[in-house]
């Protein structure tokens, strides 16, 4: 291996790392909110678009299997934090009842506030790097695993 694909090799080594790192403290803070995994993305979700959400939406969004998200949804339904409305065709909006507003205050509402405290410290040029060189990565991963 040249040394040029060893230093790359480690670098993305320790991205992989640091994402995996970044998933399980999400994990940790759902678990310390009282939240499944799923439950908490999908929260996460309606939250990050003003409390109503493509269920596809949510789905492509949030990185969910189908099946995971209606169950998961089905359950939020039960416990009446959320509602769905119909939107075009078969498509349908999740949206948040009051009490998933509360819900949702008491939990994703907490981690997003975290986020943003984060990146309110960093410089607008951090700022943009970090975004700009994210959405590189994934265009550049999305086009070549739809090569495979």
């Amino acid at each position: 291996m040249s040394e040029k694909n060893t230093k790359v090799d480690l670098i993305n080594k320790r991205y992989n790392y640091l994402a995996m790192e970044t998933e399980a403290v999400y994990h940790d803070a759902s678990v310390k909110l009282g939240l499944s995994d799923s439950i908490s993305l999908i929260l996460y979700t309606i939250c990050n678009n003003d409390g109503v959400c493509l269920l596809g939406d949510i789905c492509r969004l949030a990185g969910m299997r189908k099946q995971t998200l209606n169950s998961a949804v089905r359950k939020l339904e039960a416990e009446e934090v959320v509602y769905l409305k119909a939107a075009d065709g078969k498509k349908k909006y999740v949206c948040l009842t009051e009490k998933g507003k509360i819900l949702s205050e008491k939990t994703v509402l907490k981690i997003i506030e975290i986020e943003n405290e984060i990146l309110e410290s960093w410089t607008e040029e951090e700022r943009e790097i970090y975004v700009m060189l994210a959405e590189k990565y994934l265009k550049s991963f999305r086009e070549k695993i739809k090569k495979l």
